[in-house]
Order: C-alpha cells, then sequence, then structure tokens
C-alpha cells in the first residue's frame, strides 16, 4: 500500500497535470486496518459510540464488511457529532466528532488525496503538512521582516473559512486531478453527511467539519485553488517588485516589497 502511494506522489510531483482515475481500490482491507492501526484510541467518540477497543475486537470482520460496503456503494457515513471547544477570544469553535469507522475511512481517503496533492502544494502552505507547521510559518515571516526589504505586510483571516466551504467548488477542484468517480463520490458523500447537535439532524450543505481526519487535507486543496496558485500565478506576474505570502490553514500574510528604480 505505502509502495502505491509513493508511486502515485511521484506521478504527481513529476506531471504537469496528473489525472488519476483509479484509486479507489485502494481503499482495501490493508489501508484499512492500517488507519485503524494508526488512530489514537483516546479521542472523543461520535454517535454511535464506538471506541478504537471496541471496534478492534471483531477487527476482521468489520474490515471485511466495511469494504464490501464500500465496493457495493451502500456505505453511508454517519453524521458527525457536533461538540464545541473554547477560543482564545473568548468565542467557541464548532467541531464535528465523526464515528470511529468514518474516521477509519477519512485516514484512508486522506492518505490517498496526500500522495496526489502533497507534492503539488507550494512551499508558502504551512498549515496541516508533513514536517510543518505554524512555528515553520512564523519563522519565515520573522526572517523575511528581519532581513528582508518590505514595505508593508497584510494579515488576513477567512471568516469561517471551514464552515463555508462550498462544496460544488470543492468537487470541481478534485475533478481537476481526480477522475476516479467512485472516490469522488465517497468524499461528497461526506461532505453531505450531516450533524447532529443534541439530538437534532442538521444537514451540510456547505462546509467541512472542523475535527475531522479528512477536513484538513480538503481545506488545504481547496485554499490551493482560491488562494496560492492566484497569488503565484496572478498577483506575482501583475506585482511591480517582489512579494511573498505565508499562508496557514485560513490564516494568510501577503507582504510585498516595492521595486526600487
Amino acid at each position: 500500500m505505502e509502495t502505491k502511494l509513493v508511486r502515485i506522489a511521484e506521478i504527481s510531483a513529476t506531471s504537469k497535470h496528473p489525472i488519476f482515475t483509479s484509486v479507489y481500490h485502494l481503499i482495501n482491507e490493508d489501508m484499512l486496518k492500517q488507519c485503524h492501526k494508526e488512530l489514537d484510541g483516546n479521542k472523543a467518540v461520535g454517535i454511535d459510540k464506538v471506541t478504537k477497543d471496541e471496534y478492534g475486537k471483531n477487527l476482521d470482520r468489520n474490515i471485511k464488511e466495511l469494504v464490501q460496503r464500500l465496493k457495493n456503494k451502500s456505505f453511508k457515513p454517519l453524521p458527525s457529532l457536533r461538540v464545541y471547544i473554547p477560543k482564545g477570544n473568548g468565542k467557541k469553535r464548532p467541531l464535528g466528532i465523526a464515528s470511529y469507522e468514518d474516521k477509519i475511512v477519512q485516514m484512508a481517503v486522506k492518505k490517498i488525496l496526500g500522495a496526489i496533492y502533497e507534492p503539488r502544494f507550494l512551499n508558502c502552505m504551512y498549515g496541516f503538512r508533513p514536517n510543518r507547521g505554524c512555528h515553520e510559518a512564523i519563522k519565515e515571516v520573522y526572517q523575511r521582516i528581519s532581513y528582508g526589504k518590505i514595505s508593508y505586510i497584510v494579515d488576513a483571516d477567512i471568516k469561517g473559512f471551514f464552515d463555508h466551504i462550498d462544496h460544488d467548488w470543492m468537487m470541481k477542484f478534485l475533478e481537476w486531478n481526480i477522475q476516479d468517480k467512485n472516490l469522488l463520490w465517497l468524499i461528497r458523500k461526506y461532505l453531505k453527511a450531516g450533524i447532529m447537535e443534541q439530538g437534532k439532524f442538521e444537514p451540510t450543505e456547505e462546509g467541512s467539519a472542523q475535527g475531522s481526519v479528512m477536513s484538513p487535507m480538503l481545506a488545504n486543496i481547496y485554499m490551493h485553488h482560491v488562494l496560492t496558485l492566484w497569488f503565484k500565478l496572478v498577483v506575482q506576474r501583475e506585482m511591480q517588485g517582489e512579494c511573498f505570502l505565508v499562508n496557514f490553514a485560513d490564516d494568510c500574510a501577503p507582504r510585498r516589497r516595492k521595486l526600487v528604480t
């Protein structure tokens, strides 16, 4: 499984416009068992109340049945459980806690998407990426300010980014590199799975729940198309002088250095 993901990453890294038409089959018993192994058993449970230990007691049977449902498309994600955690500004951040089986499938999808998109993400992106994080983003901003010729900095935060991701545009972005209808079907299923809050079901017509295994990857793919590629292909070409972008999740800090003549 790892070898196949590495091969996907190599194709993505070396092709100008790679298109993947058959990757859904990688979500097999081996991959799902590996995802089960990697998941943190101490995380909060979803609406099914199933823990990692409970699911693992009949792991072989559970995984076989899961693979069969994925193959015949009878698989249906459960709604995420809506919970709230405090933010630094006194407000509360909504999180969506998926059921344990959904966490397994989401991690498998995340692995495939990571192999496809990680080689294509620009270096200015620091959120939810291997060996990158907020400290590295802050370090780059600090170095640019300390040693560069900076005219001005724009610090921007996209309000409610995760909660308002447009599903149609999300799918269009995915379709640019993925034409496996089965994988796209599964991702759309998760986007439309809905949430449960205080025992009441609410449909999800937009957004991708923070707290889910797959959401950070989907958010990065969306941001890759709407911000970082736009900055590289449009802003940098039209700007006089130099400009840089540092992006972390829904936060970004574009910086401009004026052209000196």
